[in-house]
């Protein structure tokens, strides 16, 4: 029996995936891409499942990135794995979830699955994480958003960089320049992804959304437009909240505050 490509558990509203090729470092071969979409897309369609936590399997990998293997052993394998279709590219997967997704990442996240590590909400990382944008040294262009993402979240001198040499980027340094937003022994990493998945899921489902899809289409223009797009929405939602339930709300994230202090 072959065992699933793609892993997942759901306790309390909190989905686990697990990218499961450990032999192979968690590759992203064509199985892995299609189960990876198909299971996303159930879990966003799920009520019941709030937040979504990605991870690898094994203490190697969170993933090595596309299957190079398969890529040298099949005509038009590397066509398909930069289409826009979900079920080939992991990445608009993982994007298109509506629900707020957890990359925790558990060890090398390289070039494609550097990608897939960008796509997620938040990421955190166990000491042993590291990233590598190998595209150059591979000959491959990036067609998962690389290019673009990165240099926009740490800066276009540090992200050309690592573009241009190929050289690994260890977690520590990550944490430095703000790619992931907390660094953990790799047993502590599992545990800090529930209890930050804890702290999102009770949040009311359709405003978590909202809000997802507020950051991320402000976060895709120019700041001017960004700005009008946030008083647009939030003129638009703001009116329909009464002053009943703010103050009803307003209790709970004082207490809320309280307890974490």
């Amino acid at each position: 029996m072959i065992a699933d490509v793609v892993l997942c558990e759901v306790a309390e509203g909190i989905a686990t995936v697990t990218l499961n090729r450990p032999g192979a470092m968690n590759a992203l071969n064509r199985a892995l891409r299609a189960r990876l979409a198909e299971v996303m897309r159930a879990l966003d369609g799920d009520e019941a499942v709030r937040v979504v936590i990605l991870t690898g399997a094994g203490t190697r990998a969170f993933t090595a990135g596309l299957d190079l293997k398969e890529l040298g052993s099949e005509a038009g394998a590397l066509g398909s794995a930069n289409a826009t279709d979900p079920a080939d590219n992991p990445v608009k997967a993982v994007e298109q979830c509506s629900k707020p997704v957890i990359g925790a990442i558990n060890g090398v996240a390289i070039t494609g699955g550097f990608e897939l590590a960008l796509a997620c909400d938040v990421l955190i990382a166990s000491t042993t994480a590291r990233f590598a944008d190998t595209h150059a040294r591979v000959g491959i262009v990036p067609g998962w958003g690389l290019s673009q993402k990165l240099s926009r979240m740490i800066g276009i001198s540090r992200a050309k960089e690592l573009a241009f040499t190929g050289n690994f980027l260890d977690a520590h340094t990550a944490h430095a320049w703000g790619l992931v937003n907390h660094v953990v022994a790799p047993e502590e990493l599992l545990p800090l992804a529930r209890r930050l998945a804890g702290d999102m899921a009770g949040i009311d489902p359709a405003f978590l959304a909202a809000y997802k899809r507020l950051i991320d289409d402000g976060f895709a223009v120019s700041l001017a437009e960004g700005l009008a797009l946030e008083a647009a929405r939030s003129a638009a939602a703001n009116a329909a909240v009464s002053p009943q339930a703010v103050e009803a709300r307003r209790a709970a994230v004082q207490a809320r505050g309280r307890s974490q202090g």
